[in-house]
């Protein structure tokens, strides 16, 4: 495929060629360079190819897509165990030899199935209307390849007096072509990209990967590699994914551009545990930074004002905690006010118990006191007589109380008597 690019005005202009974002290769290229401004491709490329055109001041660039010009490949089979790839439905041209002229005679053949044989410039063959074999260059044409063309082709030269002079094989393999890219991705439960690439047809895909151009690597992978169809991206990457499928015949790509899924990783300490993990940015309720306590005052709160404290050490804690003044403050008054009720509490506790033993100790002192008779004179009444012994009374005066003795338990039972006198 010969490919040209120009820019319609521009001083001094430089070329540069990138086929699915990479510079192109020797190995891609039959004529021409990265830089020049006319390229011819080799066989059997395909993708996305890119031209840039730019100077100091400016640069453009334009774009196309690649497909196989009619699927048509080519072999050299000139060298003994040569290996080639058909498309299926395609065509392959194989360089069996230079020129068949000067060759005295020789034999194609597939297995033991003769399908040229020339002598002297004589051709036999059995070949099909498929098979366009051209003496003059010795290369051999097989149109419309089916899958029963595939297999190992011998080709023996023989010198003029019959010795054999070369063989030389070739494995010829048909494939069928990569066809179009399907690209799905998907976000994971914890922020991976879940991404597939997958084809509708071809024999033998093989897959490759590119962010922005470069290949990925471990540290951007979580699963899966380069060349697998399937992969999983770790959190937080966008750019420019790019899936390649090729096989040896054909090569195809599809792009999507990356966008994170929305998480972002959580790493704190919450209610005294660790928590270290990616969640939804949108849900999230973990390690949430408290909301920080206004600066002003509202009308509320406006008697309380920072000229309104004289010492120091006031002055200091205000300029030094993160929470105003009259919070602190506030919280002075709440403990004076516990501490208050506190006090009371204990007094008044006091006073009960105090007021409880000294009812107590009255008590004790009634029942320490007893009576004491004094000056105690018998009398006979005047007018109670019985018959057998008149009734002696008995007259108290000058009664008092004295305090019992501390050992009261022998006499406690006693009375005590004094002038004791017994009336006539």
């Amino acid at each position: 495929m010969k490919v040209s690019c120009s820019s319609e005005r521009g001083d001094s202009p430089q070329y540069s060629w990138t086929l699915d974002g990479n510079t192109l290769t020797d190995s891609e290229l039959l004529s021409g360079t990265t830089e020049t401004n006319i390229i011819i491709l080799k066989q059997n490329l395909s993708g996305r190819l890119v031209c840039s055109v730019r100077n100091h001041i400016s640069r453009v660039s334009n774009e196309t897509i690649l497909t196989t010009c009619g699927a048509e490949t080519f072999c050299d089979d000139r060298w003994n165990g040569s290996q080639c790839y058909g498309a299926l439905g395609g065509t392959v041209v194989l360089q069996l030899m230079d020129n068949a002229s000067e060759i005295p005679r020789y034999q194609w053949r597939k297995g033991r199935t003769i399908i040229l044989d020339g002598r002297n410039n004589i051709i036999t063959n059995t070949m099909e209307t498929r098979f366009v074999f051209i003496p003059t260059n010795g290369t051999f044409r097989i149109n419309n390849l089916i899958r029963t063309d595939g297999g190992q082709y011998t080709l023996e030269l023989q010198d003029s007096d019959g010795q054999k002079a070369g063989k030389q094989t070739l494995q010829l393999f048909i494939q069928a072509p990569v066809s179009s890219v399907l690209l799905v991705s998907e976000c994971l439960s914890e922020g991976q990209m879940k991404v597939s690439c997958s084809s509708e047809g071809g024999d033998s895909p093989q897959y490759s990967w590119t962010l922005d151009g470069n290949t990925l690597t471990d540290s951007e992978l979580l699963s899966g590699t380069t060349e697998t169809k399937i992969i999983i991206l770790k959190q937080n990457l966008s750019g420019r994914l790019v899936c390649s499928v090729r096989n040896h015949i054909s090569r195809v790509s599809n792009e999507t551009i990356l966008t994170t899924c929305g998480f972002i990783f959580i790493n704190c300490t919450s209610d005294g545990k660790q928590i270290s993990k990616w969640v939804f940015k949108e849900n999230n309720t973990l390690c949430i930074e408290p909301t920080t306590v206004p600066t002003t005052v509202g009308k509320e709160t406006e008697s309380f004002k920072p000229s309104t404290i004289n010492t120091s050490s006031n002055q200091t804690m205000n300029h030094n905690t993160e929470e105003p003044w009259y919070l602190n403050l506030n919280n002075v008054l709440i403990l004076a006010g516990v501490l208050s009720v506190l006090l009371v509490s204990l007094l008044v506790g006091a006073a009960v118990i105090c007021t409880r033993r000294k009812t107590q100790n009255n008590k004790e002192e009634e029942d320490d006191q007893e009576l004491t008779y004094a000056d105690v004179r018998v009398v006979q009444r005047q007018k109670r007589q019985v018959v057998q012994r008149a009734e002696e009374e008995v007259e108290y005066g000058q009664v008092k109380f004295t305090k019992r003795p501390e050992q009261t338990q022998a006499a406690a039972d006693e009375c005590v008597y004094a002038k004791v006198q017994k009336g006539s």
